[in-house]
């Protein structure tokens, strides 16, 4: 059983700003991981993360330093 199929059986959850629509990522805590899919795709790829690097990416994000400007 590939990772994708392991991580299926986690609870996935997704921004409230996604509403109802059917293009967000959903994200899914394992351990010390957060498993990452496309909601269009829930039993396609899984990106996989260290916990400390999600952190990192959520604290830039907030910070706005992926803004693109």
């Amino acid at each position: 059983m590939g990772a994708g199929q392991r991580s299926l059986r986690h609870g996935w959850r997704r921004s409230s700003f996604c509403g109802n629509e059917l293009e967000c990522v959903e994200v899914s805590v394992k351990d010390s991981q957060v498993l990452a899919r496309d909601s269009k795709d829930p039993h396609g790829a899984v990106l996989v993360f260290p916990a400390a690097t999600w952190k990192d990416f959520l604290q830039a994000l907030g910070a706005g330093r992926l803004d693109g400007s």
